[in-house]
C-alpha cells in the first residue's frame, strides 16, 4: 500500500531560530572585532597626535643639570659602507652607521643643507684607513676622533660656527 505523504517538510519551529542564531552570533563577533580595531587604531592615532602636539615650533633644548642644553643626535641615513684593500691585496669592506651629536639646532638644520658634501667627506676618510689601525678598539676611537674634526672643519666652513660637537658610530662592522 501507498502510504500517505503529508505536506513537504517543515522544519520544526525550534530548528529554523538555531540557524539564525549562528548567523546573529558570527555577525556579533565580527562587529566585536571591528570595534576593538577601530578602537585601537584611534588611540594609537590619538596618543601619536598628542606627543606631537607639544612640540609646536623649533624650540631650545631644555638645559640639562649640568647646565648645558640636552644633546640632539641626526642619523644620517643610510649607514656608509666603504671598500678599501688590506695588504695582502684582500678587498675589505666596512660598514658604518654614524649619528651626529649637536646641541643647537639652527645649525645642526643649516648643515643639513651641505650633507652631500659631509657623506662625501666621510666616505673618503673610512675608505682610506687601513684594516689593521681600524680593526683594533683604540683604531676605532681614533677613526671617530678624526671624523669628527673633519665633520666640524666643514661645518665651520660652510655655515661659519661649530653645529657637532660628536661624531658617533652607533654600529661598525669590518668584513
Amino acid at each position: 500500500m501507498a502510504k500517505k505523504q503529508g505536506p513537504p517538510d517543515v522544519p520544526a519551529p525550534g530548528a529554523e531560530t538555531s540557524g539564525k542564531g549562528k548567523i546573529k552570533l558570527i555577525v556579533a563577533i565580527v562587529l566585536g572585532l571591528l570595534l576593538a580595531v577601530g578602537l585601537s587604531v584611534a588611540s594609537t592615532l590619538y596618543f601619536m597626535n598628542r606627543d606631537d602636539a607639544g612640540k609646536g615650533e623649533a624650540q631650545a633644548p631644555a638645559p640639562t643639570a649640568s647646565g648645558k642644553p640636552a644633546a640632539i643626535y641626526e642619523v644620517l641615513a643610510p649607514a656608509f659602507v666603504v671598500n678599501f684593500s688590506n695588504n695582502g691585496g684582500r678587498q675589505r669592506y666596512m660598514q658604518v652607521s654614524v649619528a651626529l651629536m649637536s646641541r643647537d639646532q639652527v645649525a645642526l638644520d643649516a648643515l643639513k643643507e651641505h650633507m652631500p658634501l659631509l657623506r662625501n667627506q666621510l666616505v673618503m676618510l673610512f675608505s682610506s684607513q687601513d684594516f689593521a689601525t681600524i680593526a683594533t678598539p683604540v683604531g676605532q676611537e681614533m677613526l671617530r676622533q678624526q671624523a669628527t674634526a673633519s665633520v666640524q672643519e666643514l661645518a665651520n666652513k660652510e655655515i661659519g660656527k661649530l653645529a657637532v660637537e660628536q661624531v658617533l658610530f652607533t654600529n661598525f662592522v669590518l668584513q
